[in-house]
């Protein structure tokens, strides 16, 4: 590749921060297809970690393999763990056994513990084997806690001082010490037992007298959390009460790691992500990534019990076949009524299991959340109602349909802001994932009321 090429490459790159160019990906690949190894570092080596991940996932598999093969030896851990899981072990299986060893070796202790607990049993004695002893039981401790909780979302590599001691002792013991964490943001002061008393900012230190004792510095908002905490709760009292680290301890209380915002972060767009996705009905590890096969499999039984909601709602019409043959154009309406609901009932879901999953919504206020949905329903109601009362008017000369429309609209809309608030709750408190559920659910009932609303009164007032 010439140095003019490069040139543009890269000018190419800087014009779109934060996401690869178009120009710059074409490039990497022409650098792969011509085995130019030089022109390939040149191009990777100015990318970060979790750049040159978007790359490997955004390109194909038979891309990927060629890439990694040439681009072996500059592969970083970094990029494992910025790595979607979908393709992370395929990627681990791609790599050198050296260059994997060296990869794994610069992680932290959390980082290795997030690549290994979603790989095979092969893979994960395959990456143990290159750690050093104290690192491996370190990491091994990690796993043994459970799944999803504090004890695995935790590094271990913790930096500790004695509640008796003064701000220079620190400072010493930090400069002394030949293996401190690369990112770190408190002291955690204990005790003689091991046990958590406070943290001390590195900027309340740095910023103190020598003699100052540091229990004079602990911030005063200081959490701890037990090893065995669900990481979602973790993540929660992170966000709530703004802490930047906090420590873990085990169940007599002494300290065995610390959380950072960073990983308690991570959580909250995972659980973000997650929502998102199961209230679409694609599951909750969908990937660009994924395979035909792995997709179809997650949507086919979200479509199955859509196509249950959908023959419930049609037996409802079946019940007024004598009605639609009657009157023609609720044939055409009807569409509207439902979708209508549809739509509303989707709106008071998504904020109702955002509320639940950011715990804002809670017994103190559901009742006044559920009062506001319904009067928007009802306001959203009649403004729509007056629309299509008019247009069953002007469309089919008939003031009586208009009239059936108007009222059957209020109707659902008012039905589709209750369903849509009182169903994530309900299923919150039988302790069943309303993000899960809800949307079946919250349609089915939109449908099957509309439905029965808007025929049942044309069946009264039009024949």
């Amino acid at each position: 590749m010439s140095s003019d090429t490069e040139t543009a490459v890269f000018e190419e790159a800087t014009e779109e921060p934060f996401e690869l160019s178009r120009k710059l990906v074409v490039g990497i690949l022409y650098a792969v297809d011509a085995k130019d190894r030089e022109t390939l570092t040149k191009l990777m080596e100015p990318l970060h970690a979790a750049d040159i991940a978007d790359l490997l996932e955004q390109i194909n598999a038979y891309d990927r393999r060629r890439l990694i093969q040439l681009y072996d030896r500059g592969f970083d851990g970094e990029i494992l763990s910025e790595l979607d899981e979908s393709i992370r072990e395929e990627v681990i299986a791609l790599l050198n056994p050296h260059v994997l060893a060296e990869a794994v070796r610069e992680l932290e202790s959390d980082d290795v513990v997030d690549l290994l607990e979603d790989l095979e049993e092969p893979q994960q004695e395959a990456i143990l084997d290159v750690l050093e002893d104290s690192d491996r039981v370190a990491v091994e401790q990690s796993l043994a806690y459970p799944e999803n909780s504090a004890g695995r979302l935790m590094q271990r590599e913790v930096v500790m001082a004695p509640d008796h001691w003064t701000v220079g002792q620190v400072i010493d013991h930090m400069r002394a010490s030949e293996d401190l964490p690369e990112q770190f943001y408190h002291v955690v002061v204990v005790n003689p037992r091991l046990h958590p008393v406070g943290n001390v900012t590195l900027g309340r230190i740095m910023a103190t007298r020598r003699d100052v004792p540091l229990m004079d510095l602990t911030e005063e908002t200081f959490e701890i959390f037990r090893a065995d905490m669900d990481e979602e709760d973790v993540a929660y009292a992170f966000n709530q009460y703004h802490l930047i680290s906090a420590p873990v301890v085990d169940d007599e209380g002494r300290i065995v790691g610390v959380i950072t915002i960073d990983d308690a972060m991570i959580v909250l767009d995972e659980e973000h992500e997650e929502d998102i996705l199961r209230l679409a009905g694609v599951g909750e590890e969908s990937s660009l990534s994924d395979k035909v096969i792995n997709t179809t499999r997650r949507r086919f039984p979200w479509l199955a019990v859509n196509l249950v909601t959908a023959v419930l709602a049609s037996l409802v019409i079946a019940q007024f076949e004598e009605t639609i043959a009657g009157f023609v154009a609720l044939a055409v309406l009807m569409p509207i009524v439902a979708s209508m609901g549809g739509n509303a009932g989707t709106q008071s879901l998504t904020v109702a299991v955002r509320a639940l999953a950011t715990r804002d919504l809670t017994g103190s206020n559901v009742w006044r959340v559920i009062r506001r949905e319904i009067l928007v329903g009802l306001v959203n109601g009649v403004i729509f109602a007056a629309v299509m009362a008019v247009v069953g008017m002007v469309w089919f000369g008939s003031p009586a349909l208009g009239g059936v429309i108007a009222v059957a609209m209020v109707i659902n809309l008012v039905v589709a802001g209750l369903a849509g608030t009182v169903i994530p709750i309900i299923l919150d408190r039988l302790n069943v994932d309303p993000a899960l559920a809800s949307g079946a659910f919250v349609t089915t009932v939109t449908d099957v009321v509309g439905f029965f609303a808007f025929l049942g009164l044309a069946a009264v007032v039009l024949l």
